[in-house]
């Protein structure tokens, strides 16, 4: 791990973030419909759209050539099925 001094990194980097922070409150916006309509695929999530592929690194390729700007990107696996967690306590 390094410390990073410059200005214009972090400037970077921050200005990297802001994209992913709203790439995320999109998706999270749209999650319901994506979770819906997308199981057993992935989604990158770039310029505030979903593209969906059969594997991580098609999705990304998809998002990035609509995107090549969108260093705020991520990729979301659907799982297939919802899996519903109950917790008891049993004495």
């Amino acid at each position: 791990m390094e410390e990073v001094t410059d200005a214009a990194e972090i400037a970077a980097a921050q200005r990297q973030r802001e994209r992913f922070d709203r790439n995320f409150a999109w998706f999270q916006s749209h999650a319901r419909d994506i979770y819906s309509r997308h199981r057993g695929s992935c989604v990158c999530i770039a310029g505030e759209e979903s593209f969906v592929a059969d594997s991580p690194e098609n999705a990304l390729a998809l998002g990035r050539a609509a995107h090549p700007e969108d260093d705020g990107s991520f990729v979301q696996y659907i799982p297939r099925e919802h899996f519903a967690r109950i917790y008891a306590h049993r004495r």
